[in-house]
């Protein structure tokens, strides 16, 4: 069953390939060319054998009419009856004014000889080895002076019977064509698929983190290792430009985090020691305030920074979502009650995804933050993780003033803020920061409308769920 499911997949697979596509197409107009081409050869020599055909008959129609007007209808009757004798392919029959037979190799004359002028074809019995046949001849009947009828024709069963086999071979011959077309079609994309698997494992194996992967490049020089080249060229590049970054990023953690953290529990200390009505107090508090801002934005910068350049998917391992759920809803439910907001979380059973838990955990409490900055009190917050035919979808929903359809996009950008609806103190990198974590995870962030509200969910695409999972 396996097996058979495996190569259903590689099949579909394959007949999805350019490179089938395209094989087909040529072949199918490749046959039909070449059809009409010999179409066309078998129905020009077919009329030029009619042509010779229909020459001999008038030839012989013209002597014999001479003969019968020299010698009259005995002398005509001797020449035809001579001329059957011999055994030819020729088909004579001559009839009286009353219907009698006087001469030919006919038992009688066919009705479209009456009725039809010019050169025609009937069916007529032949006698051959013991049996009588059915035979095909074209020729031309007409009638003489003196109301004598006469049919002068040729057997064409021979050219008929061609022309039926060609009839009855040009399907045939069309379908092997296709057959042989899309066979090679079949090989062209295995080869191709074969190498583009792997080009398409490399660079999987980079998007989890392995920047140090590259193409492999085969003997054959062609197409495929000029792209293996060039894709190992930009590969370089963007491992020089990734490492840069990360020492980059060290470096601003380690010389700007530290002293801002420093110069925070200074202001601390002073704190302590000033008077609780000493003036420079409230000057003090703000400092910190400030300082914890800071702190703030630049931990988000850090953390975006980290999501979108794919350090942090070496990290990534099993996560229960439900699990971070609990444990983020838990964590905010004192600030939700203090607003006097309902913070629901709706029930559901092992979800697991590959992926990073500090980011994912980080990503939901910004929605969560966001939710109950912007949710008037006495309102509403729902918070689910639930398993789709696609993947797992973790929503958070509210029943706040929302987010204007066409601000959807611009929110997600970083420092952007609605400050018009909304002037709660924030950086404007929250919504900036569960995008790019949604973003590392191949997830897809849609802000949508809750009705009253906003409803943020991360969509988890099936590759990243783990198998087992449970409602």
């Amino acid at each position: 069953m396996l097996r058979n499911s495996a190569f259903l997949h590689w099949a579909q697979r394959v007949l999805h390939t350019q490179a089938f596509r395209i094989t087909l197409v040529f072949v199918f107009f490749y046959a039909v060319t070449a059809t009409a081409l010999v179409a066309f050869t078998w129905w020009n020599s077919q009329r030029a054998l009619d042509a010779q055909t229909d020459q001999t008959i008038e030839a012989e129609v013209a002597g014999l009419r001479d003969t019968y007007l020299r010698l009259g209808v005995i002398g005509l009757s001797d020449v035809i009856n001579g001329r059957v004798a011999q055994h030819g392919s020729g088909i004579y029959y001559l009839e009286s004014p009353s219907r009698a037979v006087l001469a030919g190799n006919l038992l009688g004359i066919p009705e479209t000889a009456k009725s039809v002028g010019g050169f025609f074809e009937f069916e007529y019995q032949r006698a051959q080895q013991s049996e009588t046949v059915t035979r095909t001849a074209r020729g031309e009947g007409f009638t003489l002076p003196g109301g004598y009828i006469l049919l002068v024709a040729r057997d064409v069963t021979d050219q008929k019977y061609s022309r039926k086999k060609f009839f009855t071979t040009i399907p045939w011959t069309i379908g092997l064509m296709l057959l042989l077309g899309i066979a090679g079609g079949v090989l062209l994309s295995r080869n191709i698929l074969r190498r583009l698997d792997t080009i398409t494992r490399t660079s999987s194996e980079i998007v989890a983190g392995d920047f140090s992967r590259r193409v492999p490049i085969t003997p054959a020089g062609d197409e495929f290792d000029t792209l293996a080249e060039n894709l190992n060229v930009m590969l370089e590049r963007t491992e020089r430009l990734m490492k840069g970054m990360r020492e980059v990023v060290d470096s601003v953690a380690h010389d700007l985090r530290t002293p801002l953290n420093r110069l925070r529990n200074r202001l601390e200390d002073m704190q302590r020691k000033l008077s609780p009505e000493d003036p420079h107090l409230d000057d003090i508090d703000s400092a910190i305030a400030e300082t914890d801002r800071l702190i703030g934005t630049f931990n988000a910068l850090l953390l975006i920074a980290e999501a979108d350049s794919g350090m942090t998917r070496g990290s990534m391992s099993a996560v229960d979502l439900s699990a971070i759920v609990a444990d983020i809803a838990d964590l905010y439910a004192p600030l939700a009650e203090e607003k006097e907001i309902v913070l629901e979380v709706a029930p559901s059973g092992v979800l697991t995804i590959e992926g990073n838990r500090s980011l994912v955990s980080q990503a939901l409490a910004n929605l969560i933050d966001n939710a109950i900055k912007y949710t008037p009190s006495g309102g509403h917050i729902w918070v689910a993780a639930t398993e789709t035919p696609a993947g797992i979808d973790l929503c958070v929903a509210d029943n706040g003033p929302g987010i204007p359809v066409q601000d959807r996009t611009r929110v997600l950008e970083r420092f952007v803020r609605l400050e018009k609806s909304r002037n709660s103190p924030g950086t404007g990198l929250g919504l900036s920061l569960v995008a790019a974590v949604a973003r590392m995870h191949e997830a897809k962030l849609t802000l949508g409308d809750n009705a009253p509200g906003l409803k943020a969910t991360i969509s988890f695409p099936r590759t990243f769920v783990k198998k087992g999972n449970r409602e």
